[in-house]
């Protein structure tokens, strides 16, 4: 597997396990400062697991919180 794909890979699946450790919710910046991982990288990871239907968004104010969607 290419480098910049596999590290891309353990990215997404920290971000994974910090969603599914937390019932809470998860701001992006939270994310990004807990997994010290760029403000910019946590999005783009967000959105394919969105669009994936494994998380939920839920806006509070001008955040929004990122869940794990229990099967």
């Amino acid at each position: 597997m290419h480098q910049c794909t596999m590290k891309n890979k353990n990215k997404k699946e920290s971000v994974i396990q910090l969603l599914k450790s937390n019932t809470d919710g998860w701001t992006i910046l939270e994310l990004a400062e807990k997994l010290k991982i760029s403000r910019n990288t946590v999005p783009v990871i967000l959105a394919e697991l969105k669009g994936a239907e494994l998380i939920r968004v839920r806006e509070v104010g001008k955040a929004k919180l990122h869940y794990w969607k229990e099967k």
